[in-house]
């Protein structure tokens, strides 16, 4: 059924609005996209900020690329046309997570500018914070924990993010992360102390 068809296919609101649920869970709904080349440290960011959320009393939930992948997006591959879907897909779950009331921190390689911009769009009320996870790529092959840039640098993975595939670094982040000179506690400090700035989070 293409888009021509689905003439019947309406937004349904319920009788408990966005605004409702923000104030019961006393802080908005926002979106954290943390992005950066493998091994930067995105996953570790992710959890480390949840879990100084959660100890504010917030309600959090972690969408991490390799998670994701297992279930919802497990018929997807890793060419140019599924790195697009994989982001098009999460973009629309952020914004329900955020429609909920909940703040969400998504760990995604999320490679091109386009890609993000698209995800970015779904927010209207200031309410996504784009964060690059900025490592080396030569740091990030050191750490490597799945073997992965081995695998790619040998030919056994084609279209490897920073080998044989490109990631366009953001050009306006709202939060600049250097993880190759910062500790996993600095950089959690920097986002958390954005997220009072910005009154999202008390």
């Amino acid at each position: 059924m293409d888009k021509k068809e689905q003439i019947d296919i309406r937004w349904h609101l319920g009788t408990i609005s966005r605004i409702d649920r923000e104030k019961h869970k006393r802080h908005r709904g926002f979106t954290v996209w943390l992005t950066g080349l493998s091994a930067s440290g995105k996953s570790t960011l992710a959890c480390a900020l949840e879990s100084a959320l959660y100890e504010k009393g917030c309600h959090t939930y972690v969408l991490d690329g390799d998670n994701i992948r297992h279930g919802l997006n497990n018929n997807l591959g890793f060419s140019p046309e599924d790195r697009e879907e994989n982001i098009r897909r999460i973009g629309e779950v952020a914004k329900l997570f955020r429609d909920a009331g909940i703040i969400n921190i998504t760990a995604f390689i999320s490679p091109y500018v386009k890609d993000r911009q698209l995800a970015r769009s779904l927010s209207d009320q200031n309410d996504f914070i784009e964060v690059f996870v900025d490592c080396p790529l030569e740091v990030c092959e050191t750490r490597d924990p799945k073997g992965m840039y081995k695998k790619a640098r040998s030919g056994l993975i084609k279209g490897f993010t920073g080998i044989s595939a490109p990631y366009e670094p953001p050009e306006e982040p709202e939060i600049h992360l250097y993880t190759h000179h910062l500790t996993v506690s600095e950089c959690v400090q920097q986002m958390t102390d954005f997220l009072i700035d910005r009154n999202l989070i008390s």
